[in-house]
């Protein structure tokens, strides 16, 4: 077992290589900047540990559970939802997956309610928490995980995917987009984006302006201030809806996932 799709994440390579050869703990939190390739990580390691990626991938596997905050939080419902099925024996694998994704944005009940299970999970179980930031994760909760670490990706691997993407660019530029971009992959995306870049570049001429434009009316600057994020708002719910095209969701969840994003 390769994952190749890890090669930038050495340690966290190793740790799942190691998990998937010798048999995996009861729970792992994977942690790190967004952008980095957690998420696809988690895929891999339960593709692994199912023995069937195509199903994984395509979320419809019988023995994996998927969870993440539809809102600006994990609620304990939805934890309440995974113990139930925790108790369900696998019904093809050897084993029951349970990916949570966002699980720095668990609140106290969901995180109390996590808790129990992580304590006394069944053999069979193994739990893979997804988390930006370890800073929210209790630390009762932490204990009870290995932790698998997520860097921000090298400047050469930001910049190999900006001449993929963008080969018009001229060096200089790519490197001012690489050292922009932070090590993430979301970024790069969102910088390459001709809307998004549109929009920075007339944020930067009102930040420049009471130097260039001293005759600038202040109010016209909160207008594009306020133009800017709205546009940005409504191009982050656009690529959500065109995300969830063709996903089973209640419209409570649907407005609960395109409110937060």
């Amino acid at each position: 077992m390769s994952f190749n799709a890890l090669a930038e994440q050495p340690e966290a390579r190793l740790l799942l290589a190691a998990a998937v050869k010798e048999g995996p703990a009861h729970a792992y939190l994977f942690h790190g900047p967004g952008g980095v390739g957690k998420r696809g990580a988690a895929s891999a390691f339960a593709a692994e540990l199912l023995g069937d990626e195509r199903r994984v991938e395509a979320g419809m596997h019988p023995d994996l559970f998927s969870l993440e905050a539809l809102g600006d939080m994990i609620r304990i419902d939805e934890i309440r939802a995974l113990h139930r099925d925790l108790h369900m024996r696998p019904f093809e694998a050897e084993r029951r997956v349970y990916v949570i994704a966002d699980a720095h944005l668990l609140n106290d009940d969901a995180a109390d309610a996590l808790l129990k299970d992580l304590e006394e999970p069944p053999p069979y179980a193994v739990i893979v928490l997804v988390a930006d930031e370890l800073g929210p994760i209790a630390p009762t909760i932490r204990s009870r995980c290995q932790l698998v670490p997520f860097r921000r990706l090298p400047g050469r691997v930001i910049r190999e995917l900006l001449a993929e993407r963008a080969p018009g660019l001229s060096e200089n530029e790519a490197r001012a987009l690489a050292r922009v971009s932070g090590g993430r992959l979301d970024r790069v995306e969102r910088l390459l984006d001709p809307e998004a870049k549109a929009r920075r570049e007339e944020l930067l001429r009102v930040a420049r302006s009471p130097y260039a434009e001293p005759d600038l009316d202040p109010a016209d600057a909160a207008a594009v201030l306020l133009d800017g994020a709205r546009a940005a708002g409504e191009a982050a719910k656009e690529r959500a809806e065109r995300e969830l095209e063709g996903v089973e969701l209640t419209s409570r969840e649907l407005e609960l996932r395109l409110r937060r994003v």
